[in-house]
């Protein structure tokens, strides 16, 4: 997205106790649970798992497609991973104590399982990966500064600095653009679930003493201070509707992969045609991402381009990808059609082949689905190594 002269973009984030991602963490930590058995009875891979959540007032339900011998107690997983969201208490909406948990899990197709097996990918479909230079991560600016502030949320809700803070959050962060480059934090939204006590006298807003301590403690303590506050002052709306006493499942439904967008790259790139969350890694909407996104950030850290775009897309059931697309918007040292070439060369493409350079048959993945696929330094994440920077440097060096 190579843009010229002034502009504005915006990203946003949410929390861990957002319903959507309640529910993206609960399929990650079915899928988890199954890796995990697989891996502890000699037999990696061999669970089939497309698991969907739905959480609503009171009420989760979690169902899907799961072929596995591993016995997953749904009852004992929901209830553990919602309290350590942090929904403990009748006052945040939802308690993990006296929440119904319906477990409505059937087992895969054995139409798809009879190509998946074979080496074949789960399904069509069309897999994006993006990375620029616009930030140490590789990532646009504005979603990993959406992020920072979410992640921002939990910690200070966690550790007791800002006690009347809920489980439940979002973020926003708009970002002033000149000429391609980050210049200024034009604006940004904190919208943070949190008990009566900060209330003002009408019982309808939170008092300014509580918004400017989110503001310093939250925002202004994450964001990059060059950035805040340049030619003209940072907008700061905290709780824009006054006040999110009711927030989590009592306020709204979540459910698995609603929250795309806030899974890769706040919009800055284009998604591919599915969610992550709940799909084990050979289902290529989760794997050939992962892949795709490796590949754009080696691409960037090799010095090749200053942002590149990486599409995949494959045909159920057939190992090799049915097109590879390197898009460089004109900021490549090598023609998009070499720099296709030799990710063709470089990087495995086929289901087994990902699965088995990214490590993917591991219980990794719930710490995925709260606060962004990409752009981490955990080492789980083995989508963003930089191991095939020299490899990439070495073939561009040959074609030069």
């Amino acid at each position: 997205m190579n843009s010229r002269g002034v502009h504005v973009f915006t990203s946003e984030s949410v929390t861990e106790g957002h319903p959507d991602k309640v529910c993206d963490q609960i399929s990650d930590a079915v899928l988890d649970r199954v890796l995990q058995f697989d891996l502890e009875r000699g037999t990696p891979g061999r669970g089939r798992v497309a698991c969907e959540s739905f959480i609503t007032v009171g009420l989760v339900i979690v169902g899907g497609e799961i072929t596995t011998d591993a016995w997953v107690d749904v009852q004992e997983l929901v209830r553990a991973l919602v309290r350590d969201i942090g929904y403990t208490d009748a006052k945040y909406g939802f308690n993990y104590e006296t929440c119904g948990i319906l477990n409505a899990i059937g087992r895969q197709s054995p139409d798809i399982a009879q190509g998946v097996d074979a080496g074949g990918a789960g399904d069509q479909g069309l897999m994006v990966g993006y990375a620029c230079d616009q930030t140490p991560e590789l990532m646009p600016m504005p979603i990993v500064l959406a992020h920072a502030l979410t992640k921002r949320l939990a910690e200070v809700r966690r550790s007791g600095l800002l006690p009347y803070l809920g489980p439940d959050g979002k973020s926003q962060v708009t970002v002033e653009y000149r000429d391609g480059t980050p210049y200024r934090i034009d604006t940004v939204v904190i919208s943070a679930q949190h008990t009566e006590d900060i209330l003002d006298e009408t019982g309808t807003r939170i008092t300014e003493a509580a918004r400017q301590e989110i503001v310093e403690k939250v925002g202004r303590a994450v964001l990059p201070k060059e950035l805040l506050d340049r030619e003209r002052p940072t907008v700061f709306h905290v709780n824009p509707t006054g006040k999110f006493v009711i927030g989590g499942p009592q306020s709204d439904t979540g459910m698995t992969g609603r929250k795309i967008i806030v899974d890769t790259y706040g919009g800055w790139a284009p998604h591919g045609g599915g969610a992550f969350s709940g799909k084990d890694p050979t289902k290529v909407d989760r794997s050939a991402t992962y892949m795709a996104r490796h590949i754009a950030k080696n691409i960037v850290a090799a010095g090749l381009a200053t942002e590149a775009l990486v599409q995949l897309a494959y045909a159920i059931g057939v190992a090799d990808p049915v097109s590879v697309m390197v898009d460089t918007f004109g900021s490549g040292k090598l023609s998009d059609e070499r720099l296709t070439a030799l990710v063709r060369e470089v990087f495995p493409l086929t289901p087994a082949g990902i699965i088995k350079e990214l490590d993917l048959l591991r219980p990794i993945f719930r710490a995925t689905a709260a606060y962004g696929h990409f752009g981490r330094s955990e080492p789980e994440f083995t989508w963003e190594r930089l191991h095939h920077v020299a490899d990439l440097q070495a073939a561009a060096a040959r074609l030069a």
